[in-house]
């Protein structure tokens, strides 16, 4: 049963108030989506005060922002063609209840962040039923599966761009769009405090710090795990004073490492509850899977090795895709390779341990990396939770919701 906390919007034009409440309906995918929409309901709640509800699809960042989950976000949290097969029937069950009781009982807007797949599904239906909707992040069109600007043009009145190369691709098809800058650009600081950090930690003193992140999905981490903690064996042999930190995302994830662990005990490993940004805040360098992690390492000005693996099938069909050499944000916001990317066959723990000691050992890099990156970071940083919670209520006021 829907609770009613996602009910009990109001018509057009009447306004709302503290005690007559309208909602905002809102679904995140995955971990990363949840990160964003907990920093844009913080905008919004700045905007709109205790006027509004919030309700729908999120995770543990979005509860703490008071954020209502009617649905266990984990349903969405699938990655690739092939993975997504075993839960697709519970995924479209889910964007069926979804899509019913929003329109039965109709939000002031709908706001959807990431989860393209199942987003747009779901905003089509609710766009041509009259209810506003605004996407947060802009899929990677520019990347792959460019077609998808069609259907974007019929889920959405308005999306949320966190680069400022994207504003320009959907002007040209007629799309409003906003360029709002990323939301990890203000949170995460200009300039990292790495030993504040390995303190935090209670990392070894005196070694260099390797983070490893192979990914906030146990799909990725089933994938790319056994290689990476391979890797990191190799790299241990071949310097000793390594330290290493892994932050898994979730109590099954903590399960799959610390099994690996066991088969490498020689490895001087710390593993977090989470933590991310503090691993990576902690690092000299940082292994990692690719993914909204990857920008992430770029605003801590990290040196970095990205990886991925995907079943064979899956590979192929985005292989096809594909229209862009590079998979990994700091290469695509830089237009080239200036991180090494190691995908499928060629992510090897050979390879992962000789590519990510050179991105630790090459000095000159290292500087031109912290460089780049903090110009990168400046563009980015550019208040994004005001941005997008403007966007949303100037939407809502033209249709007299607010």
């Amino acid at each position: 049963m829907v609770d009613a906390a996602i009910r009990g919007t109001l018509p057009a034009g009447t306004g709302t108030n503290a005690s007559q409440r309208g909602t905002i309906a809102m679904v995140a995918g995955e971990a990363s989506g949840d990160l964003l929409a907990s920093l844009m309901l913080g905008g919004l709640k700045a905007r709109l005060g205790d006027t509004v509800s919030y309700a729908g699809i999120g995770g543990k960042r979005m509860m703490t922002e008071g954020f209502v989950s009617h649905w266990p976000m984990e349903t969405l949290s699938v990655n690739g063609y092939v993975e997504v097969l075993g839960s697709l029937r519970e995924i479209l069950a889910t964007r069926r209840a979804v899509r019913d009781s929003l329109l039965a009982n109709p939000p002031l807007c709908f706001i959807g962040v990431d989860a393209p797949d199942f987003n747009f599904g779901l905003e089509v239906p609710l766009r041509r039923a009259g209810i506003p909707v605004v996407h947060f992040v802009s899929p990677s069109i520019w990347a792959w599966r460019g077609g998808r600007i069609r259907t974007i043009a019929r889920a959405v009145d308005h999306i949320l761009c966190l680069f400022p190369f994207e504003p320009e691709i959907y002007a040209k098809a007629g799309i409003p769009a906003t360029y709002v800058g990323h939301p990890l650009a203000d949170v995460i600081p200009m300039v990292p405090d790495v030993a504040g950090a390995r303190a935090a930690l209670d990392l070894p003193a005196g070694c260099r710090v390797v983070a490893v992140l192979p990914g906030s999905r146990q799909s990725e981490v089933r994938n790319l795990g056994a290689t990476f903690f391979a890797a990191m064996a190799r790299m241990h042999r071949m310097d000793p004073n390594l330290a290493f930190v892994l932050p898994a995302a979730s109590a099954p994830l903590r399960a799959i490492v610390e099994e690996l662990h066991q088969q490498y005990p020689e490895l001087r490993l710390t593993i977090v509850d989470g933590n991310s940004h503090q691993a990576m805040e902690a690092a000299d360098v940082v292994l990692l899977a690719s993914g909204t992690a990857t920008l992430e390492a770029a605003l801590y000005k990290k040196p970095m090795v990205i990886s991925y693996k995907v079943p064979w099938l899956t590979a192929q069909i985005m292989k096809r895709q594909g229209y862009l050499p590079y998979v990994g944000l700091p290469n695509i916001l830089s237009g080239r390779f200036v991180v090494p990317e190691l995908l499928q066959d060629d992510a090897t723990p050979e390879a992962l341990a000789r590519e990510t000691l050179l991105q630790l050992n090459d000095q000159g890099n290292i500087a031109f990396l912290y460089e780049h990156f903090t110009r990168m970071h400046e563009t980015l940083k550019c208040n994004t939770a005001q941005l997008a919670a403007d966007v949303v209520v100037d939407l809502m006021r033209t249709r007299g919701l607010v």
